[in-house]
């Protein structure tokens, strides 16, 4: 759709909101260069899908229990002079990394690996290692790195972000593209600034926060906007939801958990119908493919969707005719539910015929809204005071602004003119006879900072009150036990 103007009543948030420095260099091309305290930074997601910018040979048909039919990408210059590099959004981890090994990856996939694009510590004038090394451990696949300090430039800003600590990949397992992990940095699950840190530290944001909008499937292509919010990609209000704590929370990490108060369907003309033991605590993690749910649940979903039971690989086949039927399973929280229409929901892999699975895998040990849930939600994360903001996506045109406050948010409302509708309260009950409906985790510590989790992105962290200090500095890290069947079956895209 075309970009619309900012709507009238933004007007009375002029000196808390700003537009985006790309947008205001397009309307004064006379104005002096854009200065960092404009206070946020927009970065188009690019989906995976997207020949414009990857090829469309890039293996998408390898082993399902890998892959994944869409995954999302930012991009950003690294060194002097600046080397673009395309990696992985990821809610789920917490650091920097470039640079997979791209000769231990299949043809199709090296294919991918080398149009991700490649940093050279060599060739920058700004570079400086660090000495120190590292083992990252996810779902899927490992990334041994190696760490460096080096300047990192914005697209559609004028400013830098100087002596950024991230890590240089000096072998990688099953991964062909970096990752940004924008979790939370420092003294919460890293000892060093991370990216969104650096963004704060170094004002080129205002608050320590960001605002995530995937886009729809068809659209390919979404926003990021870090220290701001895009009017134009929700309608409405936006809801409020604490962040639970690490301590509180079901593996003990410090990721963006939130308490669901129940999953429903709406099936194309008919009731909304709840399942029964769907409250819950859940994360939102943009580095999981699938959403991950109880086993008892999933499978009331999935037979909802025509299906008894999974695959030989664990995964709910379902009719593709699905994706043009006018239904949607929605997630409903304090004040809010977002609902996810079928085409977002199912997973579709291209084939002779195409093969369809629904979007929702099995796990005992947590559960977990991925990219299937967060394509059709627009999402706030506040690192600051630990809450996220939330609504449905939509999508107008583009008017990212800067945030100099959170608290603004609770009277900021969207420009797409739908309306945040409540959550379902006269519904007819499906019965969903969970074991648990808030499954515990086995946890365990471990020296490294990989706890596997949906699929080859989510790391295990610290929690700010529950790491260990160990003999030569670091911590222990908390992790997730004996889930490498969930991991398998979320089937992230890396």
């Amino acid at each position: 759709m075309p970009s619309m103007a900012a709507p009238s009543f933004l007007s009375s948030f002029a000196l808390l909101l700003a537009l985006c420095s790309g947008h205001v260099a397009a309307q004064n091309k006379s104005a002096p260069a854009i200065t960092h305290d404009l206070g946020c930074v927009h970065l188009p997601i690019v989906h995976s899908t997207n020949v414009n910018h990857f090829s469309d040979k890039r293996g998408v048909q390898l082993k399902l229990a890998n892959r994944s039919d869409v995954a999302y990408y930012a991009q950003l210059s690294i060194g002097t002079p600046p080397q673009p590099v395309y990696v992985q959004l990821d809610t789920g981890s917490f650091e920097l990394w470039v640079n997979p090994d791209c000769a231990t990856v299949s043809d199709g996939d090296s294919l991918f690996c080398e149009r991700a694009g490649r940093y050279d510590s060599a060739k920058s004038s700004t570079a400086s290692k660090l000495g120190t090394k590292k083992t990252l451990r996810y779902g899927i696949g490992t990334a041994n790195i190696s760490y460096v300090v080096d300047t990192v430039s914005l697209a559609g800003s004028a400013m830098g972000l100087e002596k950024v600590q991230f890590g240089v990949a000096t072998g990688t397992e099953d991964h062909f593209s970096g990752i940004l992990g924008i979790g939370y940095g420092v003294d919460v699950a890293t000892p060093y600034r991370n990216f969104v840190d650096e963004l704060q530290t170094q004002n080129v944001t205002k608050v320590k926060a960001y605002t995530l909008a995937l886009g729809s499937k068809e659209s390919k292509e979404g926003v990021i906007v870090f220290g701001g919010v895009d009017t134009s990609k929700f309608g409405g209000p936006l809801a409020k939801l604490p962040i639970i704590p690490a301590t509180q929370s079901p593996d003990q990490v410090p990721r963006f958990w939130v308490n669901m108060k129940n999953i429903s369907i709406t099936p194309p003309n008919q009731n909304t119908q709840v399942y029964t033991n769907s409250s819950m605590p859940v994360f939102l993690d943009s580095g999981s493919t699938m959403t991950l749910l109880p086993p008892n649940l999933t499978r009331a979903i999935a037979k909802d969707f025509g299906v008894d039971g999974p695959d030989a690989n664990g995964f709910f086949r379902i009719d593709c005719g699905l994706t043009n039927v006018n239904g949607s399973l929605n997630f409903a929280f304090e004040g809010l539910n977002v609902r996810v229409p079928y085409k977002e929901l199912i997973r579709e892999v291209p084939g002779s015929p195409p093969a369809c699975f629904l979007g929702i895998t099995p796990s005992s040990n947590f559960a977990l809204l991925g990219d299937t849930f967060l394509r059709s939600a627009y999402v706030v994360f506040d690192l600051e005071d630990n809450q996220i903001w939330m609504t449905q996506a939509a999508n107008c045109g583009s008017t990212p602004m800067a945030l100099r406050n959170m608290q603004d948010l609770g009277s900021l409302v969207g420009a797409c003119g739908t309306t945040v509708s409540a959550v379902v309260t006269t519904s007819t009950s499906v019965t969903s006879p969970l074991n648990n409906a808030n499954p515990t985790v086995d946890v365990s510590d471990t020296s490294q900072s990989g706890a596997p989790s949906t699929g080859g992105r989510t790391q295990g962290a610290p929690s700010s009150f529950g790491a260990r200090s160990i003999p030569g500095g670091g911590s222990v890290f908390w992790s997730i036990a004996s889930i490498w069947t969930a991991a398998t079956m979320a089937g992230k895209f890396i």
